[in-house]
């Protein structure tokens, strides 16, 4: 079926003019003098002052013009001929079906000064909580590495998203469950260097984040939903950029894009690549073992010689290759692991206009990562484990939509068809013996002996059993004679959706009406209905919308290393391993999502916007990553409660002043039983446990101020983000801080009175009174004060301060314009973590501060 699908959309002959794909819209129209004569060389014009998108077009000699891959948005329209008056309009475009407009010019009248006229309204009416970027915009944002391009335009541009370490984020307090959607290929696999390559920032001309009032059109991931829209070279005059960078940790970028075509059809390229010395976040305040690189290459065609249909390609490859962090000992050790991320994509799709109110899309997909996760030559060189993995995932499917726009109906139906093949190929063997000592002696010290592999021979030699012991590891000890564990696993995850959804106006009342369907048949099984409504309403005097939406999803398990996932639990590996409580594989979560906000406009040129947010979650997912490494595994929580909330003041662009606040606050709390994975909590707990996870943070912020008051001229740029911190559940108090490593202990700062812990001086005891100890770098409550729940440790807050200036024209010239950009990251130099021994993420630091610099040529 998959092949006779890609041979349909491949060979269709007759195909679009002026059509959009995916989300993107069209505007096409006609101007014409009082007597209907064709008006030609007219400049029309489509802008947004606040994603600063902007569009200008010449009208024809039959006074037509057109605009195609246009961002879903509000948009000031205008049009502007000699000796006519000047056309304003406010335009909406949320739709693939195109719009199209019949403009009458009236003759200038000399007595008469020209106004400047209504300009579009800053307030949205749509019931989503959403925010968006386009190009204009995020290229000033600070970009900290290319392969993790798009995960800071959504971190820095969206107020209900917090950064992670290692380009990560969590939204609404979730991990991973995010559904991007990129022309409208679907991808609900996380993205990111260590899973699967991104699409490079330079290939997107705009994304849109709907972090409340979810549409029915997305599901498997629906905390955050982005759909980007790429750049096309549709329509386009041959200009392309280059850049060349150089920054600090020998980093060394190189990015260009080129784009060309015709009014029927056009191309576009991105190639970028990077190496860096500081490629991951690492677990020391100084990299060590951190080189990397990245390559990618992205294509856009579009063909489209009929006003009926288009046809569009979008291919990318990519590939990340990069050391894995190490710790002091392990850096002593040799520890040489490295991981290799390959990944494809390939999407054609095709859209036909049925009239001038109904559309059809269809894109057919095929995508594939492949990932090589390579050991130290010698296994004892790794510490505490030598491990080594090769796994694939091959997401293959079709999605078709059936667009509607007539009156005050906005509607689509559509049809998605997934199949997900997971081949996965895993190897461990213990390297430290003291990580799982089978016997301990009279101190409570691991027992070195290699010959005691059984508790029972623990008191003959006299010593103790270890009540902590994990028999079934005890065979893959190496340092006890064990052999490696082996394991090999593959699944296929076959999905299938049914969705309709109606935007419905009537007039000031905007109403969201929703349906899915999903069935999930992989390692689980599942099915599940999903009704989804919002409602907005507009107070036009005040320009103030209210709105509330209400969501109903099915939230499935993350594919990354899944297999091995949902096989550790009782039942599953031979003689349980890894000590899982669960004995089952990972099911679907259920989740019902609330939303309640307003957008209000402040003068003409702010506006402000509030949305707070309740989920409950049944069987709710997050990652365990094994030990220090880059592998991760995903596991599933009883149930979670979360709820925050997240605000936006937007500045409207005035005379080149454009700028942003965002802010947020997220309560994640998780109940037990914890199921899936490879490390697992204390058996001890009772099955209904809570903790705040460390997706939990009570305040975030970000603030970004651009100025640039000439169009290709110098501009700077300034952002400022605030993070409270996030939860440390792993030192709760201070008798577990005195159990870690004179390491460990010197990341956070840890000090007892005038006793400061270092590498090879551990702090073992403090009787010092509170707050006479503590850390620098994480938050450790009061004795008696701490509650997993109501009280955790947490990572300290830091400010972060970046700025950049440069100049898109820096000679003055017309054809080839030289830029120049300089940039510097954390200037204040804010030693600060992201996390510390999170069994999420690990430990890992914030950058210090750095320095970049970039030349390029645009032609």
């Amino acid at each position: 079926m998959k092949r006779t699908l890609l041979a349909l959309l491949l060979l269709t002959s007759g195909l679009a003019y002026g059509q959009s794909l995916g989300t993107a819209g069209t505007l096409r129209g006609k101007v014409s003098d009082p007597s209907g004569a064709a008006v030609p060389g007219a400049t029309v014009s489509l802008s947004n002052d606040l994603t600063l998108y902007r569009r200008e077009a010449t009208t024809s000699a039959s006074g037509e013009f057109e605009f195609s891959n246009i961002p879903p948005n509000v948009y000031h329209f205008e049009v502007d001929a000699a000796g006519f008056q000047r056309i304003h309009r406010d335009l909406t475009v949320r739709s693939a079906v195109p719009v199209n407009l019949e403009l009458a010019l009236e003759i200038e009248k000399q007595v008469q000064s020209v106004t400047v006229g209504a300009e579009a309204p800053l307030v949205e009416t749509t019931p989503s909580a959403h925010a968006d970027a386009d190009a204009a915009l995020f290229a000033k944002l600070p970009e900290t590495s290319i392969a993790t391009g798009l995960s800071d335009i959504i971190t820095l541009s969206t107020p209900a998203v917090v950064a992670d370490s290692d380009g990560f984020f969590h939204s609404l307090g979730d991990h991973a469950q995010m559904a991007l959607s990129i022309d409208n290929q679907p991808i609900t696999d996380q993205q990111g260097s260590l899973f699967s390559t991104q699409i490079p920032s330079n290939a997107i001309e705009s994304i849109e984040a709907v972090y409340g009032g979810t549409p029915a059109e997305y599901g498997d991931k629906t905390s955050l939903v982005v759909t980007a829209v790429t750049r096309s070279g549709l329509g386009q005059q041959p200009h392309g950029d280059f850049a060349v960078e150089y920054g600090s940790f020998g980093t060394i970028d190189q990015k260009g894009d080129y784009s060309f075509g015709k009014a029927k059809w056009g191309q576009f390229f991105a190639v970028n690549s990077s190496r860096s010395g500081r490629f991951l976040d690492t677990p020391e305040y100084r990299p060590l073992h951190d080189i990397g690189n990245n390559m990618n290459v992205f294509s856009r065609s579009d063909y489209q010689p009929s006003t009926s249909n288009m046809l569009h390609l979008d291919v990318l490859a990519a590939r990340n290759w990069f050391q894995v962090p190490n710790q002091y000992d392990q850096q002593a050790s040799g520890q040489d692991q490295k991981q290799m991320v390959r990944s494809f994509s390939i999407s054609p799709g095709w859209v036909h206009v049925f009239n001038p109110n109904t559309t059809l899309a269809s894109n057919v997909f095929v995508r594939r990562d492949l990932i090589n996760y390579y050991p130290s030559r010698n296994a004892f060189d790794d510490l505490p484990a030598t491990m080594s993995q090769t796994r694939s995932l091959t997401n293959l499917g079709v999605k078709t939509d059936l667009n509607y726009l007539n009156g005050r109906h906005n509607a689509k139906f559509g049809v998605q068809i997934t199949d997900t093949i997971l081949t996965e190929r895993f190897t461990l063997g213990l390297t430290d013996p003291t990580f799982n000592p089978v016997c301990l002696d009279d101190d409570g010290n691991a027992v070195l002996n290699p010959g005691l592999t059984n508790p029972a021979q623990c008191p003959t030699a006299g010593y103790q059993a270890n009540p902590d012991l994990s028999p079934g590891l005890v065979p893959y000890d190496l340092t006890r004679g064990g052999s490696l564990f082996n394991y090999y696993g593959h699944a296929n995850i076959r999905q299938q959706a049914l969705y309709a959804q109606d935007t419905i106006n009537f007039g000031k009342l905007t109403l969201n009406l929703g349906f899915r369907w999903d069935r999930y048949d992989g390692i689980a099984k599942g099915t599940q209905p999903q009704p989804r409504a919002g409602l907005s309403y507009l107070i036009a005097p005040t320009k103030t919308v209210l709105r509330i939406a209400y969501s109903h999803s099915y939230e499935t398990p993350l594919n990354e290393n899944l297999v091995l996932s949902s096989a550790t639990g009782a039942g599953g590996l031979a003689a349980n391993v890894f000590g899982a409580q669960g004995s089952i594989p990972l099911q679907p979560g259920i989740r019902n999502m609330y939303n309640a906000g307003f957008e209000q406009n402040i003068g003409k040129r702010l506006v402000f916007e509030g949305d707070y947010f309740w989920k409950y979650t049944r069987n709710a997912f997050d990652l365990d990553t094994l030990f220090t490494t880059a592998i991760f595994f995903p596991i599933e929580w009883g149930h979670s409660k979360m709820d925050g909330f997240s605000s936006r003041l937007s500045l409207r662009q005035y005379k080149g002043l454009t700028g942003y606040t965002q802010f947020g606050h997220t309560r994640a709390r998780v109940f037990g039983p914890e199921n899936g994975g490879l490390i697992f909590p204390d058996t001890s707990l009772p099955s209904d446990y809570v903790v705040r996870i460390d997706h939990d943070q009570a305040f975030q912020s970000t603030s970004h101020v651009q100025y640039q008051p000439l169009k290709n001229g110098p501009w700077v740029a300034w952002t400022w983000r605030f993070d409270s911190g996030i939860v440390a559940s792993a030192i709760p108090d201070l008798g577990s801080v005195l159990g870690l490593t004179g390491d460990q202990q010197a990341q956070i700062g840890f000090y007892c009175g005038s006793q400061v812990a270092t590498v090879g001086s551990p702090i073992t005891t403090c009787n010092a009174p509170y707050p006479q100890w503590g850390a620098k770098l994480v938050k450790i409550p009061a004795p008696g004060a701490e509650n997993d729940d109501l009280n955790p440790a947490r990572v300290r807050s830091r400010n972060l301060f970046d700025v950049a200036v440069g100049t898109d024209n820096l000679f003055h010239t017309e054809r080839r314009r030289w830029t120049l950009r300089l940039e510097a990251f954390n200037i204040t130099n804010k030693l600060a973590v992201y996390n510390f021994l999170s069994t999420c993420s690990g430990t890992h630091f914030v950058a210090p501060r750095s320095y970049r610099a970039e030349l390029g040529i645009a032609f």
